[in-house]
């Protein structure tokens, strides 16, 4: 399948090569002449505009807006849907609201263009990896453009079979899903990223109280110089907390056991807070998702070890580059 490709950055440049090593062709396009090249010496079609992307491919088009959530996302929405005809597909991949999703999936749907919002989740690993997606939409069109998910999504791989599922729709088993209607998509990864939070807050405490064993406040005799490389990779094996966010600490330690290039003042993307919003909408108690929300406001004041293994898993899975201060 020919699919439309807006913003080449850290995942849509990937996005674009993985489906164009399974045979799907591409027309990209970014604000970064540079990037557009790089995609066109892989094999894609570039774009000197929005409107040369969109003259560029055949109807009905669709096209997938890998763009920061916010202003980028949408203005570059807004425009496109001025020069799209009816039947054509906008898909946003980045991380927006799911309201917007819904107000825009309205607003387009008046047009007769559809609306499709896929959470992916993946980071700079998707490329090799594949992508995990949680998609939102109408179900016939996300059908139709099945292909384009398939070849995204990581596949069954080596992970064993879930025992005891009946489900006769696979999809799930090869790493995406129809998750419903507009927005249900971007609501699933919301969800799945402030899960993440708490996930990567626990063993950020945890090495921390790990380290801190050290410590000076301590009596001689309870003080263990404990090896951090280590333990994150005895840990990664066998063990009941092994996961990739493990695997991605244990390469961070091994690299540099003080972390000393991070800067351990943690950023959030958005879908922390609004996984809280949700949470107080449906009037449900949330508290570690909460907490490590908070700890990231905390961390751009105070800089501990947990906060520098925070920023390191989020420079592995996601490129995120916080300088030190």
């Amino acid at each position: 399948m020919q699919l439309g490709i807006i913003g080449l950055g850290r995942m849509g440049g990937n996005i674009a090569k993985r489906l164009m090593d399974g045979g799907h062709t591409t027309v990209v396009y970014d604000r970064s002449t540079d990037a557009v090249k790089a995609s066109v010496s892989a094999g894609a079609t570039g774009a000197s505009s929005l409107e040369d992307l969109v003259a560029k491919l055949a109807k009905p088009c669709a096209i997938w807006v890998m763009l920061p959530a916010g202003a980028p996302t949408e203005d570059t929405i807004t425009a496109l849907a001025a020069m799209l005809a009816p039947g054509d597909t906008l898909i946003d991949g980045g991380n927006s609201f799911y309201k917007d999703d819904i107000r825009r999936a309205k607003a387009l749907a008046e047009k007769g263009l559809n609306y499709i919002d896929v959470g992916t989740s993946g980071g700079v690993w998707g490329l090799e990896r594949g992508y995990c997606m949680m998609i939102g939409g109408d179900a016939a069109e996300v059908m139709r453009l099945d292909p384009i998910f398939a070849t995204l999504a990581p596949g069954l791989g080596t992970i064993e079979r879930t025992a005891g599922r009946t489900k006769t729709d696979d999809r799930a088993e090869h790493g995406y899903i129809h998750a419903g209607p507009a927005g249900a998509g971007h609501f699933v990864k919301m969800v799945h990223n402030g899960i993440e939070y708490g996930m990567m807050q626990a063993y950020a405490e945890g090495f921390d109280v790990l380290k801190m064993k050290n410590s000076n406040n301590l009596p001689p005799e309870e003080r263990y110089d404990l090896d951090m490389t280590d333990i994150a990779e005895v840990w990664r094996r066998g063990s009941v907390i092994s996961s990739w966010l493990l695997d991605l600490t244990a390469l961070a330690l091994a690299s540099d056991a003080e972390l000393a290039k991070y800067s351990g003042s943690v950023a959030d993307s958005g879908e922390g807070r609004w996984t809280v919003e949700a949470a107080i909408e449906e009037a449900v108690p949330i508290p570690v998702l909460a907490t490590a929300l908070f700890a990231r406001f905390r961390s751009r004041e105070e800089h501990t070890y947990a906060d520098r293994l925070l920023s390191a898993m989020r420079f592995g899975f996601g490129g995120h580059v916080e300088i030190p201060q």
